[in-house]
């Protein structure tokens, strides 16, 4: 970077009020795009005004850089990655500005996610009906980019048909408003001199000659195939009254699609419709062939289908050993090849009936199917959650080889598609390629993907010559090479070939007149980069080494399990969204504090740095900052990046270059000490209560003033005299309860309620305590000491349960480290994994005796209570809140409710740690304390986690109860 240029981003970044990034931290965060390219930025920026973006814009086009506009959820195509400024707009243009209900539009900002403004407009009776596998994270503007459409476009329509006007601001930074308009106000428009008066005479140059209108309609695909982003939109402008059509002039059609190559968008007005029939179902059509399923696609488009989408036999496979999908594989007869997945919807249960019974006909007269089952209920969300996984399922590929983008966006005619996707299967045979085919049959498009190593060049040859032909193939159908996934880099360089160079020639003076200086995301459908350069790695690179402390094997290595990140964003779903990842960016909305930033990172680090330790690095620092370790990645993921292992890692390898903080070290031995301190609770607790004191010992500590400290136990669970609660043992079950550190020293009255809870029930309980778990050291990086603890305990616990006992825990993050982090970590390995099938949370041990009738409701109280549920966050990742919920609900007249909480915050002693407390405070803001608040005191608050309890308390005043304390007291008296 030139001195000059050095000068004028830091005169730009004052001017922004610092949301200007230009470390190395951001730019590796956005140097790599969901599908296979790496281009470094100049800087990143957040903008907060309409302001901010024409300092932008003037800043660019003086400087002869660029700007990368930004939303989420949508870009596979390489469309978001840039040596210029990435602007990213999801942080603060967030605002649904209207809702006109009876003319049925809404007015919003690009960073809008769809789900959220779905979820305002559901009190009208309306919604927005494109929508992506991304829903939960994509934003409208990202959406206006691509064109959009996803799997209820055979109703709905793409974004195109949808968008009515747009803000819209140009390249010399004025702004304006993009609509319907009547010949009159484009004529006047038209004799301006100003950006868009040149706009107008560009288009009017190309479309009101009758030769030119002819060849962009047969260059363009097929009218039929409604998904089609063929560079700019001229074809969706030729019937505009204006041209001599019947179609209303509308300049935002030819912005969707765009890519953000003609200016920046400030709002979107877009069409409603009404909500879809509550009554619905789900027909699954099951085969035995992928050919056999797509015989069956033209037939069934002559039903009113809400959706027609298709899943694979490998996607399916991918769903195989991932706890997270072992429920969605029960609606799986047999072992298919291929699914189709038909929603069907209707105003009554008669009505769906007939339209269910008439399509299952259709199935069985055609006899390709071989199973159709109809889904109601639940299950068709865990159906059709398995189709939206599907791109995420392919990134969790172990290994070099991936599913790669290049040629998964093809669209072509209906009638056209089982002849086009045997010609494709040839030709993906002569290259010795098993493809992957899922999504969007009815429509015309299946996202094919071809598994290649792009670190290698002879597969990236492979890349090209592939999506040459494929491109040839699909020129042949006269169909769409980007159907819904945008042109980007990938596709952009076949542009001249799909269209004609005549036409592609008109679509230069369109990017000439809109972007004159060429500032607006260079080098995406105009002029595109070469798909087969700037690529993620450099082919046949010696292969980088990185030695870690775990065990990433399951990955084959710790830079491997970085690359299984595909970058489709499921971290950046919002705190509304069901489900816990990532809580950091939820309280942020900063990109560096999603799971994707974080694996970005990693991987640029680990692959680019010429350190004899890769770990040592400032951004790795930076990006793991704010990790809760709260492993919600590790199931939510559904490529199972797990940023938590990551961060273990990471801590235990800079430690070893920097040492460790006093209080990190004070936190990592924390369990020692409050042994000692457990011996004279009183004369401690006055300490950590008293003001003085207490300032003290989080100044040498760490801790933000604000945090309380927790209390000791009066008397710790090991000096308790087990004798005084024994009871007969009426049940077979022997259980052995491991009393953590945490319950030990400091809920010694939890861990005694469980142990009562047990007794009282007839078990025969055995207690192991006054036992480390290793827990606080794995969480500060000190590994080899936790292995040392992990390990003993492993032979220790082991020997404590021969026969047919199981370990059973009362803290989540204690007992589940046997579940998780042992069965890596453990010097016996294999003892440690014969362990984990036998470590249970007490909850999972209870609600399986209550499943299996050996505890019943007659034994406890019929007295009503209402709970509300909140969950640690290691119980929703390795076991299942539900099993909490069962537990509780077991008394005739409880009522218990899971919140959806997400993280608590606290994640041990995250909260604590004065750089952590804020963050930790607004992420127990996003839903846990209003949950909590809204509960009267009549309410039970239900938490198992010890830092989930005192965060509650922190946040709201209110005391938690651990869910055995709360069944203890339900417990008929003897």
């Amino acid at each position: 970077m030139s001195e000059q240029l050095s000068h004028a981003l830091k005169f730009l970044e004052k001017s922004l009020e610092g949301s200007l990034f230009t470390d190395d931290l951001h730019k590796a965060m956005y140097a790599t795009d969901a599908s296979v390219y790496r281009m470094i930025p100049l800087a990143v920026c957040y903008p907060k005004t309409t302001e901010d973006l024409q300092l932008l814009v003037g800043f660019a086009t003086a400087h002869k850089s660029s700007l990368i506009m930004r939303a989420a959820g949508t870009s596979l195509a390489g469309q978001c990655v840039g040596e210029g400024i990435v602007v990213d707009m999801s942080k603060h243009f967030t605002a649904i500005i209207d809702i006109d209900a009876t003319a049925k539009v809404a007015k919003v900002q690009p960073g809008v996610i769809r789900d959220e403004l779905n979820q305002s407009l559901a009190q009208f009776g309306l919604f927005f009906g494109p929508n992506t596998s991304t829903t939960n994270r994509c934003m409208i503007g990202g959406m206006v980019g691509n064109n959009s459409s996803g799997t209820t476009s055979i109703k709905y329509g793409v974004t195109r048909d949808k968008v009515k006007a747009i803000t819209f601001m140009m390249h010399d930074g004025t702004i304006v408003s993009l609509g319907h308009q009547s010949i009159d106000d484009y004529n006047l428009q038209r004799n301006q001199s100003d950006a868009l008066a040149k706009v107008y005479s560009a288009l009017d140059d190309v479309l009101t000659v009758e030769s030119n209108r002819r060849s962009i309609t047969e260059a363009f695909p097929k009218e039929g195939i409604h998904r089609r982003n063929t560079g700019y939109a001229l074809d969706a402008m030729l019937n505009a009254t204006v041209y001599g059509g019947d179609d209303v002039f509308n300049l935002s059609k030819l912005i969707c699609g765009s890519e953000g190559t003609l200016g920046i968008i400030l709002d979107i007005t877009v069409a409603l419709d009404e909500l879809p029939p509550k009554h619905e179902a789900l027909v699954v059509a099951h085969y035995d062939s992928i050919d056999a399923c797509l015989k069956d696609v033209f037939p069934l488009s002559k039903h009113e289908l809400y959706a027609c989408e298709m899943l694979d036999k490998t996607i399916l496979d991918c769903t195989k050993n991932k706890p997270r999908y072992a429920q969605h594989r029960t609606l799986l007869e047999g072992d298919p090849k291929a699914l189709l997945l038909l929603e069907v919807k209707a105003a009554s249960r008669e009505l769906l009936k007939g339209a269910t019974d008439r399509l299952v006909t259709t199935l069985k007269t055609n006899q390709n199917a071989y199973e159709c089952p109809i889904y109601t209920g639940d299950k068709i969300a865990m159906a059709m959650e398995l189709r939206a996984a599907g791109l995420g399922l392919l990134g969790s590929m172990v290994g070099d080889d991936k599913a790669v983008a290049c040629i998964e966006d093809t669209a072509v005619d209906l009638k056209d598609l089982a002849p086009y996707i045997k010609e494709f299967g040839q030709l993906m045979q002569r290259h010795g390629q098993k493809v992957v085919y899922y999504a969007h049959a009815g429509a015309g498009e299946l996202h094919l993907r071809p598994i290649l190593n792009l670190k290698k060049s002879e597969d990236v040859a492979k890349f090209k010559e592939i999506t040459s032909q494929v491109a040839a193939l699909v020129k042949k159908y006269q169909g769409s090479l980007s159907g819904e996934h945008g042109d980007g880099i990938v596709r952009g360089a076949y542009l001249p070939f799909m269209v004609g160079e005549q036409v592609y020639g008109f679509m230069k003076q369109i990017k000439e007149a809109f972007d004159p200086c060429n500032i607006f995301n260079p080098g995406k459908i105009i002029d595109a980069y070469k798909m087969d350069e700037n690529l993620r790695y450099v082919p046949d690179a010696q292969p980088k080494q990185v030695e870690s402390f775990l065990d990433f094997s399951e990955s084959l290595d710790i830079l491997k399990a970085a690359e299984q990140c595909n970058g489709s964003g499921d971290c950046r779903k919002p705190a509304t969204a069901n489900g816990t990842m990532c809580p950091s960016y939820h309280a942020t909305k900063n990109e560096k504090d999603t799971t994707r930033a974080r694996a970005n990172v990693l991987r640029e680090v680990l692959t680019n740095s010429k350190k004899p330790n890769a770990f040592n690095s400032k951004p790795l620092k930076e990006a793991f900052d704010l990790c809760l370790s709260c492993k919600a990645c590790s199931s939510e993921c559904p490529s199972s990046v797990n940023v938590s292992k990551f961060k273990a890692e990471f801590m235990y390898q800079y430690k070893k270059e920097n040492g460790s903080s006093f209080s990190n070290t004070l936190f990592a031995k924390s369990t020692a000490r409050t042994r000692k301190m457990a011996k004279n609770p009183k004369f401690w607790n006055v300490l950590f209560s008293t003001s003085l004191s207490s300032f003290f010992i989080k100044k040498i500590g760490g801790i933000h003033t604000k945090r309380s400290l927790p209390k000791l136990a009066a008397v710790p669970f090991f000096k308790i005299t087990l004798e005084d609660y024994d009871y007969q043992v009426t049940q077979r079950q022997r259980v052995v309860l491991y009393i953590d550190e945490f319950s030990d020293y400091f809920d010694a009255q939890i861990a005694l309620d469980a142990f009562r809870l047990l007794k009282r029930l007839g078990y025969d309980v055995h207690v192991l305590s006054d036992i480390d778990s290793g827990r606080a050291l794995l969480s500060k990086g000190f590994l080899e000491e936790a292995k040392a603890v992990i390990s003993a305990n492993v032979t220790h616990f082991l020997n404590a349960i021969k026969g047919d006992a199981l370990l059973i825990g009362v803290e989540p993050s204690a007992i589940l480290t046997y579940r998780d982090e042992a069965t890596y970590l453990a010097d016996d390995v294999a003892a440690a994994k014969q362990l984990a099938e036998r470590t249970l949370l007490i909850e999972e041990f209870i609600a399986d005796q209550i499943a299996n009738q050996h505890i019943k409701a007659s034994q406890f109280t019929k007295e009503p209570l209402s709970i509300k549920i909140h969950s640690h966050c290691y119980q929703k990742a390795l076991s299942n809140q539900k099993h909490t919920f069962d537990m509780l609900n077991l008394p005739e007249n409880y009522s218990p409710v899971l919140i959806n909480s997400g993280c608590c915050g606290m994640a041990g002693s995250f909260g604590y740690e004065k750089d952590h407390y804020e963050v930790s405070m607004q992420i127990g803001e996003q839903r846990l304390f209003k949950a909590v608040r809204k509960a009267s005191n009549e309410v039970v608050i239900a938490a198992n986690g010890t830092s989930c309890r005192h965060q509650i308390e922190d946040g709201t005043s209110r005391k938690a109860m651990h869910p055995v304390t709360i069944l203890l007291k339900a417990l008929k008296t003897d």
